[in-house]
């Protein structure tokens, strides 16, 4: 009796051992588990996805900041519990959430430029975007709000950066200090002629 007595103190004791040290590694483990279930994945996509959050949520900002500009109606922001989802907030109808695709032509062009400025404006490798060029879009804008956006341009290049716009917009060249134009003449050939800006054609 008395060695069945001290071989069942020994195995209480061993327990007792073993479920200390399982509560001590749990502890140390737990860091480990929150970060798995928030970005742990066995191709790498939710750790992706996770550290593109992060950089979406710096370009936001910027880009907040110059559609308070552009379009002081709207702001942008990420779609909750979507990483790489964005939505748009609209002001004028009390904050109320609408869909990216419920704007206008207008609108939509205006937000890819605040997003574009936004991006110009991050570093990346300690490298700061000195050029901008903006690819069409402006045909979908009246007059009025041609006018802001072309002076939100204008501010950025006067901040030092240049910045290119690539349109078929009429009337748009006299708003711009140099332009190239491209002419075709058949045959796969083109003229180009630089006006402006104390350029002249090679």
């Amino acid at each position: 009796v008395a060695a069945r007595r001290r071989a069942d103190d020994a195995a209480r004791d061993h327990r007792a051992a073993a479920a200390a040290a399982i509560a001590s590694f749990d502890q140390r483990a737990a860091p480990f588990e929150q970060l798995d279930a928030l970005c742990g994945s066995a191709d790498g996509k939710r750790l992706r996805d996770f550290a593109q959050s992060l950089t979406l949520e710096a370009l936001l900002r910027a880009a907040n900041q110059h559609l308070d500009e552009l379009a002081p109606r709207y702001q942008l922001e990420r779609v909750p519990r979507q990483d790489l989802e964005l939505q748009v907030i609209d002001r004028e109808m009390g904050d109320e959430i609408r869909s990216i695709a419920s704007l206008s032509g207008g609108e939509t062009f205006l937000a890819s430029l605040a997003l574009a400025l936004g991006l110009s404006s991050l570093a990346a490798g300690g490298a700061t975007v000195h050029t901008l060029l903006v690819d069409e879009g402006f045909g979908t804008l009246d007059a009025s709000t041609l006018d802001t956006a072309l002076a939100v341009l204008d501010a950025l290049r006067a901040s030092g950066r240049q910045v290119g716009i690539v349109s078929h917009v009429p009337g748009l060249e006299e708003r711009v200090g140099a332009t190239v134009l491209v002419r075709s003449i058949g045959g796969g050939r083109s003229v180009v002629a630089v006006h402006g800006g104390g350029l002249r054609v090679a």
